[in-house]
C-alpha cells in the first residue's frame, strides 16, 4: 500500500469516528425539537377539547384524517369537527394526559399517550381511561395529524 492511499484510508477513519457521531447528534437534536412540538399539540388538544375548540382541530387535522374511538367507530374531520359543533350532545367536562411517549422516523411521529376523561359524546356519557395512537405527518413545514386510535385502557 502506498503512502497516499495509507493516508487516503486514515482519513477516511478518522472522517467516520468524527462525522458520524456528529451526524447522529445533530439528528438527536433536531428530534428533540420535534418531540416537543408534536407534545405541545397534544397538550393543546386536551385544551381544545376543554373549551370547545373546533378550530384548533381544523388546523391540526390534515383533510383525510381519520380516527378511531374506544367504542369501535371511526370517524373522519368533517364528522368531528360537526361533533364539536354540536355542544349539547359533546362536551369535555375534564381530560387529562399521561405516559405520553413520542417517536420520531423522518417527516412521520407517532404519539402514544393515556387519555383519561369525563364527557359526553354523541349524547352518551363516558367516563374512562383509554390508550391512544396519533400519527402525525410533515406536510411543508406543518405537522399534522392523519390518523388518530383509541382502545379503553384495562
Amino acid at each position: 500500500m502506498s503512502v497516499k492511499n495509507l493516508l487516503l484510508a486514515t482519513s477516511v477513519v478518522i472522517i467516520t469516528f468524527v462525522a458520524v457521531p456528529a451526524g447522529i447528534q445533530a439528528q438527536k437534536g433536531s428530534n428533540s425539537g420535534v418531540v416537543a412540538g408534536i407534545t405541545k399539540l397534544e397538550n393543546d388538544a386536551v385544551k381544545a377539547d376543554l373549551a370547545g375548540d373546533g378550530s384548533f382541530y381544523e388546523k391540526v387535522l390534515a383533510a383525510n384524517w381519520m380516527g378511531g374511538d374506544s367504542n369501535g367507530k371511526f370517524y373522519t374531520k368533517a364528522e368531528m369537527l360537526k361533533m364539536m359543533a354540536d355542544t349539547a350532545h359533546n362536551k369535555t367536562n375534564s381530560e387529562a394526559l399521561s405516559d405520553l411517549k413520542v417517536r420520531v422516523y423522518g417527516s412521520t411521529a407517532v404519539a402514544t399517550y393515556k387519555d383519561t376523561y369525563d364527557a359526553m359524546f354523541e349524547g352518551q356519557h363516558r367516563a374512562r381511561t383509554v390508550i391512544s395512537t396519533d400519527t402525525f405527518v410533515r406536510i411543508g413545514t406543518v405537522w399534522q395529524q392523519v390518523s388518530s386510535h383509541a382502545s379503553e385502557a384495562k
